[in-house]
């Protein structure tokens, strides 16, 4: 059984775009995680704050939101404002307006305002504040397979990277006080700085990607982050038998780059069943042929983030 003898192991979960399975895999996983012969325990997080569902999975018990304040927004004070334009010299966004009602004073425009801050520091009169945002809430939810920290970002609000950041590092500071050894992370798709806070820290980078030119191309772009942050990674493919000369082409690329695939998962209609029944494919439908796929991607995947001595200690 895997205990955590020092700090919590991290196994992030990336694709190209979304709708390619990373969010079945981490609840197949999560559910495998407590199988006696893994015997391990996880903490989950669902990184993707701008459409969580990882909960939708899992079978997740409600818990009550907690605020996420992001940035602060710049706010003027009719009262105290002369009208000097000060704050229209420095504003880089256009989002310093005339008060009609209270002219010669200004106003700001909330969906303009970047809030830099810039206006409060050049205005002589004090009159300008910056005003905290609500700009979402985190959840600590229970589901059968450990603690799941997610989150939801409010619509056309900034700051998503901040707000993954947040959720990640309440589920670290949960995961060393219960000791445990592993962490499974469900990361959003695409490259942008949402994964980048997702993949941060990370041991282990698992890339799902379809056959197909697109599918490579997506691949390339997660592996070039990965590189960057020089974060191990590895690869494994969906729906690897509709198209075999894409998925031959995937693991001649994954060749090239010295790059592991886990394993291939077939097309199978039982992954949308489970979808429908709200469980993991592997607690679903355990012998299907997808089930099987993931327990053999998942068994690699524990191989690369521990050595064979602490697996069996």
């Amino acid at each position: 059984m895997l205990t955590a003898t020092g700090k919590t192991k991290r196994l992030v979960l990336l694709s190209g775009k979304g709708g390619t399975g990373k969010t079945s895999l981490s609840a197949a996983f999560a559910h495998l995680a407590c199988k006696p012969q893994y015997g391990t325990s996880v903490v989950l997080v669902d990184a993707d704050v701008d459409a969580a569902n990882l909960s939708l999975a899992l079978k997740t018990e409600p818990s009550s939101p907690r605020e996420f304040w992001g940035g602060a927004l710049a706010e003027i004070q009719p009262g105290q404002c002369t009208g000097c334009a000060a704050c229209v010299a420095v504003c880089r966004y256009d989002a310093v307006l005339q008060d009609v009602e209270h002219s010669p004073a200004f106003w700001i425009d909330p969906v303009a305002c970047d809030g830099c801050a810039a206006c409060r520091y050049a205005c002589p009169q004090g009159a300008i504040r910056m005003v905290p945002q609500l700009e979402g809430h985190w959840f600590q939810s229970a589901t059968p397979f450990g603690a799941l920290f997610h989150a939801e970002l409010f619509p056309g609000k900034e700051n998503s990277g901040k707000l993954v950041t947040l959720v990640k590092q309440q589920a670290r500071l949960w995961a060393e006080e219960a000791h445990i050894p592993l962490a499974i992370i469900d990361g959003p798709p695409g490259i942008g700085c949402t994964v980048i806070s997702a993949c941060a820290g990370a041991d282990l980078g698992l890339i799902l990607t379809e056959p197909g030119l697109a599918g490579l191309h997506d691949l390339k772009r997660v592996l070039g982050v990965l590189h960057h942050f020089r974060i191990p990674a590895a690869v494994c493919i969906n729906k690897a038998d509709l198209y075999p000369q894409g998925s031959r082409d995937i693991r001649e690329y994954a060749a090239e780059q010295s790059l592991a695939v886990f394993g291939e998962i077939p097309f199978d209609e039982h992954i949308p069943q489970a979808m429908l029944l709200g469980l993991p494919i592997t607690s679903a439908f355990p012998k299907s042929p997808s089930a099987r796929a993931i327990r053999q991607i998942w068994e690699k995947s524990l191989q690369e983030l521990y050595s064979l001595k602490e697996m069996l200690s």
